[in-house]
């Protein structure tokens, strides 16, 4: 797994706003452009410091495609990461995971399914089980219960917490390896065209 560890927790999570639940296309665009937006003053291939985005005008992310939430979002974020509750690199990667849950799960728009992915997929945190995320969920369904892959699912065949928690403590210390392959079990299922 490669991890974009240069990446300071403000720009991913920036990254991580802006990608909420939008289609990847569209959100690399709007990314682009947003970052683009700050060529003037910060440099082309330079990403805003907190600073540049709490100083930029709300029509500056409107135009590159930000929602009025995201905007929001993206100011708490640059705030926050200015007053210390969102850590340094440096810091976070001291830190424990439920510490990071819970200091940056305090900026708006961030919730724990964020900031377990950020574990994952930017810190290489091994032992993360995003039990709220649908695909490993669905995983799980696929592998452990009676979900077959040409079912349609439904909240019923999903699993709760719990019973994914309990099976995970055999997975420890390696839950975000589960993680994958749970994901990579939802891949497997869907017919070959």
């Amino acid at each position: 797994m490669r991890l974009a560890s240069a990446q300071s927790p403000f720009e991913a999570l920036v990254e991580s706003i802006i990608y909420q639940q939008l289609h990847g296309k569209a959100a690399a665009t709007i990314h682009r452009r947003m970052l683009e937006s700050f060529h003037p003053v910060c440099g082309i291939g330079n990403h805003p410091d907190p600073q540049h985005l709490l100083d930029c005008p709300n029509e500056q992310l409107r135009q590159a495609g930000l929602s009025h939430n995201k905007a929001l979002a993206l100011r708490d974020l640059a705030a926050k990461t200015i007053d210390g509750t969102v850590p340094t690199l440096a810091h976070i990667r001291r830190m424990s995971d439920e510490a990071i849950i819970e200091h940056l799960t305090q900026v708006r728009g961030i919730g724990k399914w964020t900031v377990e992915m950020l574990l994952m997929f930017r810190l290489g945190r091994p032992n993360v089980l995003p039990v709220d995320d649908y695909g490993v969920r669905k995983g799980f369904a696929l592998t452990f219960g009676k979900l077959k892959p040409t079912d349609k699912v439904t909240p019923m065949d999903l699993p709760k917490p719990d019973v994914m928690r309990k099976r995970a403590k055999k997975w420890q210390p390696w839950c975000s390896v589960a993680s994958w392959y749970l994901w990579r079990a939802c891949d497997l299922a869907k017919p070959v065209t």
